[in-house]
């Protein structure tokens, strides 16, 4: 009885990993889909269309789905599927609000923490591989670059929750700098703040590391939130 006990406590155990592992595979997918625009705002699914899209059944779908309403990026509709969410101006404007904050904060993080050359590469390589894509006008590349440069920052100012809820954010103002993206100036700027923000991270000064990033943020925000203005797009 003990052995048979123990057997059906370990398929238990066996099955739950794999549900769990199904519902992030179905999370990552979906989240993937929105983000590339594939899945753009106001796109909505049932439950069913969305689990034949994946290959997969209803259920983790459907925690999938709730993890993305969760995370802001898409409305569940009882009965009814989902539905992607917009992203207005007056959104992003709150976003970069945060994102100037949180990120600066981790910026500070950063350079109190003492990091290595080594510890450092990924930022360079990814403002060096940031000039290369401008270089070669592939602003979809540079994009990606900045991406991970500020991931990078983020796992580097070491406070996990922090990470976390920026990365939400950064997700929910990805699709919107993306759209735009070929729409806005050639973004030199960038690089060169970046730099200067590794320099200052190496040097262990949290003042001008903090000072760095939020000037970076206010700017990007202000030149994105303009091109709106600009174009009279209030959601996207």
């Amino acid at each position: 009885m003990a052995s048979t006990k123990k057997f059906e406590i370990a398929a238990e155990a066996k099955e739950d990993t794999f549900a769990k592992t199904m519902t992030a595979t179905a999370h990552l997918r979906i989240r993937q889909l929105i983000l590339d625009n594939k899945w753009p705002p106001g796109f909505q699914a049932t439950e069913q269309e969305v689990a034949s899209t994946l290959g997969m059944s209803r259920t983790p779908v459907r925690e999938a789905l709730m993890r993305l309403q969760q995370d802001g990026l898409v409305s569940v509709i009882p009965r009814h599927g989902m539905r992607v969410l917009p992203v207005s101006s007056a959104d992003m404007k709150e976003i970069y609000d945060i994102l100037t904050s949180l990120e600066s904060t981790a910026a500070e993080l950063a350079a109190g923490r003492n990091l290595s050359d080594q510890q450092l590469e990924g930022l360079e390589k990814a403002t060096a591989d940031m000039d290369k894509a401008l270089e070669e006008d592939d602003l979809e590349r540079w994009a990606q670059a900045d991406a991970r440069f500020h991931e990078q920052l983020l796992e580097l100012g070491g406070n996990q929750m922090l990470k976390s809820v920026v990365l939400n954010f950064i997700d929910r103002a990805h699709r919107v700098r993306m759209l735009t993206l070929k729409m806005r100036p050639k973004p030199v700027n960038s690089t060169r703040e970046h730099a200067q923000l590794v320099e200052a991270i190496r040097e262990g000064d949290r003042e001008k590391a903090r000072n760095i990033h939020k000037a970076h943020r206010e700017r990007a925000g202000r030149e994105l939130l303009a091109l709106l203005d600009h174009l009279g797009l209030n959601h996207l």
